[in-house]
């Protein structure tokens, strides 16, 4: 990239008489591939680049971008972005932006196995071995669907405070969706695996091994799964299960814009407000983090899109709400520091709150100990679907593999058992977490124009006592 095509937008910008400016110069380059019911069903390349810029010249906002990268292009960008601080001003509030330190960073996470280093071959051939694979189980799986891509993005955030920031990640996203059938029943099943580092971080995961394993646990469900159980019941759920509560009823309504009321049209609402910093929302047993500086996470990043330096964000602290996400203008609106939750999915994009890895911290019993502290209940592995309120408040999960808990230990399948629960009920019923970290990926999406962007999820098994459950019709 010419980093010196941003230094010339921020001059521009500050020669227009904007009071601040940034710049962020991006490329991404992606390789994707699709394997559909064993047949090769997409390819491609995909180069990407452009600059986008914020002004504020009058207490107002101002966003343009441009793939055009001539300099006669960046200057009508520029111009564009100013005369849109204008319009902003005559139909909204001044915003402000937080003090913050000025920073200078250049990091790389490196590639032990170079994605750019394989043939389109060895790439497909990780989709064809998972292929193989399920055949191996000879059960039916009418609907095979495996996607794969590499993805490595080249970014240069620049501001008129003198931060600096360089970076270079290269991530991967491995997805399939799954249908199983027997006897005229069907199951469904989706996952994603996605990280920050090269092909060797791709194929740790062993997704023959995974895909055989989700067909022949699913198949089984299918044929011997029990209706759940109707009345109040304990309930242990699997790091995945935890992952996707976390993300949708922590993390989404802990961003500060929506607790502004500022996501209402684009993404949905939240029940939580300002004043309940430090409200307790979840029992002794709950910590929930976001962190963005996990090492091969999906949401990797140690400088955010406003050019703050990333951290771990405690969002609950022993069941209470300790922390929002914040960018550096919901920062200032709320009299704190920016804690580098500000994220756009792309040069023309302009940054918004975003999570980055959110998870339930880890306790020290055992996943099997936890089972064992139930007398009556179920163990939710997995799930197949999920969904939740605009406010964020009440949520239903949709088992996959699951089991019935009988004095401590598992028995048969339950076929899709169904925990309908509003948020801070559902916190307030966890008694315990197990020391069985995970973290899961996700393509997490806000914003208008739609963002998607990377993340993590996760944490360990938890312990969720006396609630009730219902069967998926």
């Amino acid at each position: 990239m010419d980093l010196d095509i941003a230094e010339f937008a921020l001059n521009h910008a500050l020669k227009l008489g904007a009071k601040y400016a940034d710049a962020r110069l991006e490329t991404t380059a992606t390789n994707e591939f699709i394997l559909k019911n064993g047949v090769p069903h997409m390819a491609g390349f995909e180069r990407v680049q452009g600059l986008g810029v914020r002004v504020n010249a009058s207490g107002c906002f101002g966003f343009a971008s441009t793939n055009e990268l001539e300099k006669e292009k960046i200057r009508q960008m520029v111009e564009k972005a100013m005369k849109i601080t204008s319009a902003a001003c005559r139909i909204g509030e001044p915003a402000d932006m937080s003090e913050e330190p000025v920073e200078t960073a250049d990091y790389v996470v490196k590639q032990r196995i170079n994605f750019e280093d394989l043939s389109p071959k060895d790439k497909l051939n990780v989709l064809f071995e998972v292929e193989k694979a399920i055949a191996s189980t000879k059960v039916d799986v009418p609907g095979r669907f495996f996607s794969m891509a590499d993805f490595y993005t080249e970014k240069y955030f620049i501001n008129s405070e003198g931060t600096k920031i360089l970076s270079k990640i290269p991530r991967y996203d491995f997805w399939y969706f799954i249908t199983i059938n027997d006897k005229g029943k069907t199951a469904q099943r989706y996952w994603q695996y996605g990280g920050a580092g090269g092909f060797e971080n791709l194929t740790a995961h062993n997704f023959p091994e995974i895909l055989k394993n989700e067909v022949m646990k699913t198949d089984e469900a299918l044929r011997k799964g029990i209706t759940p159980p109707k009345e109040k019941i304990d309930v242990v759920v699997g790091p995945q299960v935890t992952g996707i509560m976390v993300h949708e009823s922590v993390g989404h309504p802990y961003e500060a814009d929506r607790v502004m009321g500022r996501e209402a049209a684009q993404a949905g609402e939240t029940f939580i407000k300002q004043d309940m910093l430090k409200t307790k929302i979840g029992s002794y047993a709950v910590n929930v983090f976001d962190d963005p500086t996990l090492e091969e996470s999906f949401g990797y990043y140690l400088y955010d899109d406003d050019g703050v330096k990333a951290r771990k964000r405690h969002l609950i602290k022993n069941g209470a709400i300790n922390e929002f996400l914040h960018n550096r203008n919901t920062a200032a609106a709320m009299g704190t520091k920016s804690n580098g939750a500000s994220r756009a999915s792309s040069f023309n994009r302009e940054a918004v709150v975003r999570m980055a890895n959110t998870y339930v911290a880890p306790g020290e019993q055992s996943e099997e100990e936890l089972i064992e502290g139930v007398k009556h209940g179920i163990f939710m592995k997995n799930f197949m679907e999920w969904n939740i309120d605009d406010k964020r408040l009440n949520a239903k999960y949709t088992g996959a593999e699951s089991y019935i808990i009988n004095n401590g230990k598992l028995g048969d399948y339950v076929l899709a058992p169904v925990i309908e629960i509003s948020t801070p009920a559902l916190w307030s019923s966890v008694d315990a977490t197990a020391k069985n970290m995970e973290y899961h990926s996700g393509t997490c999406g806000k914003a208008e124009p739609m963002q998607a962007i990377p993340v993590w999820f996760g944490g360990p098994s938890m312990r969720i006592r006396n609630i009730s459950l219902s069967n998926k019709k």
